[in-house]
């Protein structure tokens, strides 16, 4: 069988689902956290998932990473039952950055793909592709304490990139930003989303960054997290939040929370 392009996948894949969240819930000792969460992310679509401190996003967005286990239901990624085993897949971008202080902004992008069996050369080769992706080209041998904290953002999303996801998972990562970088960011993670073609689920306590970014909003309840609403957003790209249509469903999102 003659291998296919990512485009190829997609298009013969139709509407399937990257995500499948199935009846999921968790627990931590007494304490339940999650409770009969269900959802879907259609391939190549943004996915947001918001709600108060607290009902559970995090541990969701972990569970369906394969960092954490559900105790009931279960998970699919592009059809497999268990994402964990395959890192080529899977993305993973924290809230926070945690670049390596002592590696150059290089080795920090290229860091994903050292337990990968490609030569040093292969790896930065790729490192730079990622790190010209996210406007950091000239920036190679800079250390992170050089950097602003959008330009560590801009790597860390690199580091992101690199492995080639199929699933791109976020924890909040543009919530230290500025309004102006934040929203510079937002502009550059969706000109990526279309380069790539992945699909994208992030967390994140900001509504308006949800409205701006996602073709759907997941709405949960405070603990234990429940699913209140999923709300498509169906409206043009660039969305820009003062936009009495974007400023309406932001308000509507609001009321649910």
């Amino acid at each position: 069988m003659n291998a296919i392009s990512r485009e190829e996948f997609r298009m013969a894949a139709g509407t399937r689902s990257a995500v499948v969240v199935d009846h999921v819930s968790k627990r931590f000792g007494n304490l339940a956290v999650l409770e009969d969460i269900n959802l879907d992310a259609p391939a190549g679509s943004v996915l947001a998932i918001v709600g108060a401190s607290g009902c559970g996003k995090s541990t969701l967005l972990n569970i369906i990473a394969g960092l954490a286990q559900a105790d009931e239901g279960s998970v699919s990624i592009d059809g497999a039952s268990d994402p964990s085993r395959d890192t080529r897949v899977i993305s993973y971008m924290f809230q926070e950055d945690r670049l390596l202080p002592w590696r150059n902004i290089l080795s920090n992008a290229a860091f994903g793909l050292e337990a990968h069996s490609l030569s040093s050369a292969e790896r930065n080769e790729r490192a730079r592709a990622a790190l010209k992706m996210t406007g950091l080209e000239g920036f190679e041998n800079a250390y992170p304490y050089q950097l602003s904290g959008g330009m560590r953002s801009r790597v860390a999303l690199a580091r992101s990139l690199i492995v080639k996801p199929y699933i791109l998972l976020m924890d909040e990562p543009f919530s230290k930003l500025d309004p102006q970088m934040r929203s510079q960011m937002h502009d550059e993670l969706l000109k990526i989303r279309e380069q790539l073609r992945m699909t994208v689920v992030f967390v994140t306590h900001d509504v308006e960054e949800a409205v701006v970014l996602a073709d759907k909003v997941v709405v949960l309840l405070p603990r234990p997290g429940r699913v209140r609403d999923a709300m498509m957003i169906d409206l043009p790209r660039p969305r820009d939040p003062l936009a009495a249509d974007v400023a309406e469903t932001v308000r509507r999102l609001r009321s649910l929370i």
